[in-house]
């Protein structure tokens, strides 16, 4: 499709971003060819301040390839956070937030084409700036949810949260099955035994995402790569959960990346941080493989010795977290079986 204006404003707090705020987000990058987003309040959030909650947005759409930023499809997102002692009040007039903005963009030369809002403001505000606009869900019959509804209750509105979101506010969003994830040393059948178990009971199950962008980059994975796969992932266990039967079973999740994260590169981004302590929440049953099936090296993996340590520091974490575990041995088929049996299915 191509771009219909050059350049898009969307400003906003995005405290928290929501799925009103992607809802906005999208359909303005499906019209322009780049997207400037604004993130500002004052008085502002002590604890998810506007650069953080900026920050969320990017890595929200941020891809396989991290070299030219974040994009919606084929538009580039541009994403800038204002401290609140550089803007003016929330409680200022139209006239005054209406010109700080004018101000900003004309320092940053930038010049919009077309202003997008879901906010009564957003006529008045593209006339000042001498752009068109474009109205998006004003009235919240799209996706019924409001920065103030989720503020004030987040577990409420967790059906309106992306999961990365969701898991910086402590909440998980209902899920349409009961996800079951199968943790464990590198081969230690976890692959395997999901999709036994997906074939078994006529579901769906989910590969590790960590596994194929490591291949795809050949090995070469960056620190900003970790927060991306547990993202990532997590969309690809909803975007399955929509074609499962009964239940979902997932080969590794956030807590796992954050440990390859430390081990890898010695730190964790608070946010993949935030994505593994929801763990058990997320997860109606976490199965872990015991190391006991013969090794393979299949080029990607690290030796053999080392699984004993990742068994040991994958229990340690389920601990930490007051995660319960269900430990499963033997062979395919015995393991299959203790599944079926535990979760009755």
């Amino acid at each position: 499709m191509t771009p219909v204006y050059s350049t898009g404003l969307v400003v906003g707090k995005f405290w928290s971003p929501h799925r009103g705020h992607q809802l906005l987000l999208e359909t303005a990058a499906a019209q322009v060819a780049e997207l400037v987003v604004l993130v500002y309040a004052n008085p502002d959030s002590a604890t998810q301040p506007a650069a953080v909650r900026a920050q969320w947005l990017r890595e929200l759409y941020r891809g396989d390839e991290l070299t030219d930023g974040a994009r919606i499809g084929r538009t580039l997102l541009r994403v800038f956070a204002l401290s609140a002692d550089e803007v003016p009040p929330d409680a200022a007039d139209d006239y005054t937030q209406r010109a700080f903005v004018r101000q900003w963009l004309a320092r940053q030369h930038i010049k919009p084409d077309v202003v997008f809002s879901s906010e009564a403001y957003g006529p008045g505000f593209a006339e000042h700036l001498g752009t068109d606009h474009v109205a998006v869900d004003v009235a919240r019959l799209t996706v019924p949810v409001s920065g103030t509804l989720v503020r004030a209750d987040p577990a409420a509105y967790a059906e309106f949260l992306h999961p990365l979101v969701a898991a910086q506010l402590g909440v998980v969003p209902p899920a349409a099955v009961p996800y079951v994830v199968f943790l464990g040393a590198e081969s230690s059948g976890k692959s395997t035994l999901c999709a036994a178990l997906a074939e078994a009971c006529g579901t769906e199950w989910v590969p590790e995402y960590g596994r194929t962008l490591h291949e795809q980059k050949n090995g070469n994975l960056d620190f900003e790569d970790l927060l991306y796969i547990a993202r990532r992932h997590a969309e690809l266990e909803d975007e399955a959960a929509a074609r499962a039967h009964n239940v979902l079973f997932c080969d590794t999740n956030a807590a796992t990346t954050a440990l390859y994260s430390y081990y890898y590169f010695h730190r964790c981004d608070p946010a993949l941080r935030a994505m593994a302590a929801v763990g058990g929440q997320r997860y109606a049953h976490t199965f872990v493989c015991a190391p006991t099936v013969p090794f393979e090296q299949d080029g990607w993996r690290g030796p053999e010795a080392l699984r004993s340590f990742q068994h040991g520091t994958i229990l340690m974490q389920l601990e930490f977290y007051g995660i319960p575990y269900t430990l499963v041995e033997g062979t395919v088929a015995e393991r299959v079986a203790q599944v079926r049996a535990a979760l009755q299915v």
